[in-house]
């Protein structure tokens, strides 16, 4: 399996890098069996067997659809996203399997040039600059999808303009976090630098 990105084709989006890791640290947080999610899917137990140890990764649409089948096991933790909602610092918190923002700081709002709840709701994903797939890439090779509490990564990015969001150049840091419910979340910082 490779470790890197899957690229888009010409009609569809971007796949999620370690898939498979990605998908056991989120189903086993939210407390369900393979079994179950299979269930869910309606595919066996021995496809999500294959999905999550690397043997088989699923198309990015089929990514996307697993990950939303997870989120309604999810409850809103509004302590943590009222936190994030009021911190002065310029941070966001997206889903950790799924990048899905679920709430960012108005710093971060001017920052991205939106308001503050335009994104939420948004797999922040699709916009992406190489650098951070290359970040997200790497993270399965450092164990972090092993490790429970893994240390923070913090890298550098480019600047990146979509027709939704500007993404500055500066450092990001990413640090997990879990909602109440266990599942586990991003807390993204990080200097940047100022817009002009």
């Amino acid at each position: 399996m490779n470790a890197g990105y899957v690229k888009a084709d010409e009609s569809g989006p971007i796949g999620y890098p370690a898939f498979g890791p990605r998908l056991r640290r989120l189903r086993r947080s939210v407390g369900l069996k393979q079994s179950a999610l299979a269930d869910m899917l309606e595919v066996d137990q021995t496809t999500v067997s294959r999905w999550e140890n690397g043997v088989q990764t699923p198309p990015a649409r089929i990514q996307r659809t697993v990950f939303s089948t997870l989120g309604p096991a999810r409850v809103q933790d509004s302590a943590l996203r009222r936190l994030v909602m009021n911190s002065t610092e310029c941070v966001h918190l997206v889903e950790e399997a799924s990048h899905t923002c679920l709430a960012y700081s108005a710093s971060r709002a001017r920052d991205w040039k939106t308001t503050q709840n335009a994104l939420i709701g948004v797999s922040l994903w699709q916009f992406a600059t190489d650098e951070i797939r290359q970040a997200e890439a790497e993270l399965q090779n450092e164990g972090w999808w092993d490790m429970h509490t893994p240390a923070p990564k913090a890298f550098l990015t480019s600047e990146a303009v979509h027709d939704r969001i500007r993404i500055s150049a500066g450092q990001i840091v990413w640090e997990r976090l879990y909602l109440a419910d266990g599942t586990p979340v991003r807390l993204v910082s990080g200097s940047r630098k100022s817009a002009a």
